[in-house]
């Protein structure tokens, strides 16, 4: 009787290992931080256990574990104590990203430090653009998001991160840069970001929720695929260096499509709706949180993810060290 042996390459640990097509590095990971005004504050996040809204003092010790642990990358978000319709907090030279930004470059200057560029942290309603009699204005929301972007490049930021969904956000960004001589700056653009439900603890970590309607004029529809690829070569066009697929675990099928038609990194977005539902499963004993987290971390990867922003990314760089 002539069949296919497959269990040949499964019989023990070892030749599972030799024969094992994706892995996952430390050197994948890029942790997010939270960075609020004032000193002396560590607030977890309720919806995101192990995920704190911190002081510059207390997110230097998050940033020096991570760095301990073997992570070399990191993206800041920040919680300003001042809001208005104009997000001036957004770009101002001493705005809390920006002195974040200064703080960690001067102690890990070797931590590529990717600053999160939007105004819906900023915004007094919460959308990430200017609003205009309910709408958000696209071109003078640019202007703003090109003044943030140069104030997170003098600061040190080594990767602008855009996250707006802006028509000709990375285009307004690249010639902001290049004009104020940050050429060498990458932009590591959130090309294809959908509305999706998945970010409500996100809202809750950067009290960025919007005051009324939704995102969905300016976020992607969760039903599109054809739209991804329009999005994406939109900014491949207009000078991203980087592009990112956010969320990520319902969208793999994104993600290997823009690694199939663009040789750019693509970049996988684990956001908080994930982590959550993955803390709150664990907490319950439904599940075991480490192999889940290994299994989907390497779902992504496998999907064609190069790195995975996520907030599970000193737990994996530990139990990556560990397993070694």
């Amino acid at each position: 009787m002539q069949f296919a042996r497959h269990r040949r390459l499964r019989q023990t640990a070892n030749l599972r290992a030799m024969v094992r097509e994706t892995h996952l590095h430390v050197e994948d990971f890029i942790y997010p931080i939270f960075v609020i005004e004032g000193e002396k504050i560590k607030n977890e996040v309720p919806s995101m256990p192990g995920v704190y809204q911190q002081s510059l003092d207390y997110a230097l010790e998050d940033v020096k574990e991570a760095v301990q642990l073997g992570v070399r990358s990191i993206i800041v978000f920040g919680v300003p104590n001042e809001k208005n319709e104009i997000a001036s907090q957004a770009y101002c030279e001493h705005g809390v990203v920006q002195r974040a930004i200064r703080a960690i470059k001067d102690s890990f200057p070797e931590l590529v430090v990717i600053a999160d560029t939007c105004l819906c942290h900023y915004t007094s309603h919460g959308h990430c653009g200017i609003v205009k009699n309910g709408t958000i204005v696209n071109d003078d929301t640019l202007e703003l998001l090109a003044k943030t972007a140069v104030s997170q490049a003098k600061a040190g930021a080594d990767i602008i991160a855009p996250s707006n969904m802006m028509d000709g956000f990375v285009a307004a960004i690249r010639q902001a840069l290049d004009e104020e001589g940050f050429t060498y700056v990458p932009i590591m653009s959130y090309a294809v970001k959908y509305a999706s439900a998945f970010y409500g603890p996100f809202r809750d970590a950067a009290h960025s929720a919007p005051q009324f309607g939704d995102r969905k004029t300016y976020q992607m529809d969760p039903a599109n695929r054809l739209e991804a690829f329009r999005e994406a070569q939109a900014d491949v066009d207009q000078g991203a260096d980087f592009l990112m697929v956010k969320p990520a675990l319902s969208y793999l099928d994104i993600i290997r499509d823009l690694k199939n038609h663009f040789h750019l990194p693509i970049v996988a977005y684990n956001v908080s709706g994930e982590y959550a539902m993955v803390k709150a499963a664990a907490q319950n004993g439904w599940i075991d949180e480490k192999s889940v987290v290994l299994e989907m971390l390497t779902s992504m990867k496998r999907a064609g993810a190069d790195l995975i922003l996520t907030y599970f990314a000193k737990d994996v760089a530990r139990w990556l060290k560990e397993g070694k």
